[in-house]
């Protein structure tokens, strides 16, 4: 592949890179790129994670080696969401249902925490970055990350661990929502103080809740998600009572599932309709289906019986995993059922 067509690629559905000329100097100058996509382990994967998911299929497509990082520590760290005893229990389900989620062309390479976090160097590194750095830039830095409700000094220490995090492992790239952009930059402004190498920062879109702009996207607030292992029918219910406006895509959650998931994964969508009514057709890119939406010549309804169809078979292999083993959702309490 050539230079610019990876750069393209990787480039492709993010909301921002910090920076593109560094990402361009470092795709030029080094033959082989890795970078790191994190997951603390304190609920369900759902919708909102495929997003970040999917751009890993990207940079893998453009010959990037991809560690999914299992942040089992920091899920502990954001208030307790994940509590110290339960920790393993929900590493064994992040790894297993995101190794199924996807049909993933290179198996994911996953690296858990606690394997490198709890070493002496390491902590020497997170003492030494908290000396540099100010409650209110630590504040800034989680606060759209962790839960805040009632802060904790453990919430301080997550994001000079995420910054550290890229030293200890390697990488030239992190991936994260845009919503971890305080992180980021935290990331790139502190490493050098400490003699370590800025890291590229790639930022991905996050994916408007089920019921629409306004409402968090979120495992308390029901119908506005769809976890992976959902049943055939939460998706399709999850999907008929979305918001989706006829003709408008903006905080749209169904045209942004079409664009973040659906075409990255598979690369085209089928939607079935009556021949009075246009008869089936084939989108083979978004940008062909969004201009069919937009003109209002692609009912919402069938946009929507065509996503939740694509759900479905996306999330076949992992919805009959969890189905033949409930017991490992049933241990893990309410909010993975």
């Amino acid at each position: 592949m050539e230079l610019k067509e990876k750069l393209e690629l990787i480039k492709k559905n993010t909301a921002e890179i910090i920076t593109e000329d560094e990402l361009n100097s470092l795709l030029k100058s080094k033959k082989t790129v890795k970078a790191y996509w994190g997951r603390a382990p304190t609920g369900p994967i759902h919708m909102g994670h495929i997003v970040s998911l999917s751009k890993i299929f990207d940079l893998q497509n453009a010959g990037i080696d991809v560690t999914i990082l299992i942040a089992d520590i920091h899920a502990s760290l954001d208030d307790l969401k994940a509590p110290w005893d339960e920790t393993e229990k929900r590493i064994n389900y992040t790894t297993k249902a995101i190794e199924l989620t996807l049909p993933w062309k290179i198996k994911p390479k996953f690296v858990i925490g606690s394997s490198f976090q709890l070493n002496k160097e390491y902590v020497t590194d997170v003492l030494k970055l908290s000396t540099l750095t100010t409650v209110t830039r630590a504040t800034r830095a989680a606060s759209e990350v962790t839960r805040m409700k009632n802060p904790k000094v453990s919430e301080m220490i997550y994001p000079i661990m995420q910054a550290l995090d890229e030293q200890y492992l390697g990488v030239d790239i992190q991936i994260g929502g845009l919503d971890q952009r305080h992180i980021l930059a935290l990331a790139r402004e502190y490493l050098p103080k400490l003699n370590y190498k800025p890291r590229i920062e790639i930022m991905t879109p996050l994916v408007t809740s089920l019921k629409g702009p306004g409402v968090k996207m979120s495992s308390s607030v029901p119908g506005s998600h769809i976890k992976v292992h959902d049943s055939e029918e939460a998706i399709k219910k999850c999907i008929n009572e979305a918001y989706c406006p006829a003709g408008d895509i903006k905080g749209n959650p169904i045209t942004e599932l079409c664009r973040y998931l659906i075409f990255p994964v598979k690369g085209s969508i089928k939607i079935e309709r009556p021949s009075k009514f246009g008869g089936d057709v084939v989108f083979e890119n978004y940008i062909e289906l969004e201009k069919e939406f937009v003109n209002k010549k692609l009912h919402p309804m069938d946009l929507k019986n065509a996503v939740a169809g694509e759900l479905i078979l996306t999330f076949s292999k992992v919805r009959q995993y969890f189905e033949k083993n409930k017991e490992i959702l049933e241990e893990l309490g309410e909010k993975f059922l």
